[in-house]
């Protein structure tokens, strides 16, 4: 069966993407993320990525930087951010499925412990029924470890927050610089 993994960095799919080969999945990424701010962090995670999927013969194509459509829908809504922002993606994610042939689609958001399973579940689902497609859902974060891991072995380039501006203002927006 081949599933099309939307993957929102390299360090994300070593798990899952050894877990769905394992599971007798032909497998293929697929990067859209114009939640990722500053584009330098974009560029950043996207070649680490190609050099992954290069390292483990792993198909990429990576989707438009959408950015500002993305600010777009989460800016009047920031209660709600991370809803639209996984709906964007994963309906993207869908669609692309479907374009390229594949049965089902997946997400390396479901690796992390900081990200919001059953709503990514939701979206997921949600997404497949629109566009006729099976959301393979399956709890990676039992993984999570093993790839933090494994990451740091291959030397890849480590993201310190989620990837949106809002994600980035909440992990650093509280530092303040000290005078000499």
């Amino acid at each position: 069966m081949k599933i099309l993994v939307h993957t929102c960095c390299g360090p994300c799919l070593i798990y899952p993407a050894a877990r769905l080969k394992e599971g007798g999945f032909e497998i293929a990424s697929f990067a859209y993320n114009p939640n990722i701010h500053p584009y330098s962090e974009y560029l950043e995670r996207m070649q680490t990525l190609a050099r992954f999927c290069a390292a483990n013969d792993i198909h990429l194509t990576e989707g438009d930087y959408d950015f500002h459509d993305y600010l777009k829908r989460v800016s009047l809504s920031d209660e709600d951010r991370c809803g639209l922002c996984y709906e964007m993606r994963l309906d993207k994610a869908a669609k692309t499925a479907v374009e390229m042939g594949f049965s089902s689609f997946t997400t390396t958001l479901l690796v992390s412990p900081h990200q919001k399973h059953a709503l990514i579940k939701e979206k997921g689902e949600k997404a497949g029924l629109k566009h006729g497609i099976l959301f393979y859902y399956d709890d990676f974060r039992q993984g999570y470890q093993q790839a933090v891991a494994r990451s740091k072995e291959l030397d890849m380039y480590r993201q310190k927050y989620c990837g949106c501006i809002y994600s980035e203002h909440e992990r650093y927006g509280s530092k303040k610089i000290k005078a000499v």
